[in-house]
């Protein structure tokens, strides 16, 4: 399954980041996928991420 960010909905909040390190970042103020990690949206730890993400702004898709 493919992660990503939409970049009009991040404010910014790292909440990302916190809870699935290896497949978020924190790019000049705003959450980004790393590099070589879009397909990791099958990770619970991403799932979650998605989940508590205060702008919505992590999609997961099939």
């Amino acid at each position: 399954m493919k992660v990503s960010i939409d970049p009009n909905l991040c404010y910014g909040s790292a909440e990302c980041v916190h809870r699935a390190p290896a497949v978020f970042d924190f790019v000049d103020d705003y959450g980004v996928v790393r590099p070589g990690r879009e397909r990791s949206g099958d990770d619970p730890r991403v799932r979650e991420a998605a989940e508590h993400c205060p702008s919505q702004a992590i999609s997961v898709t099939g």
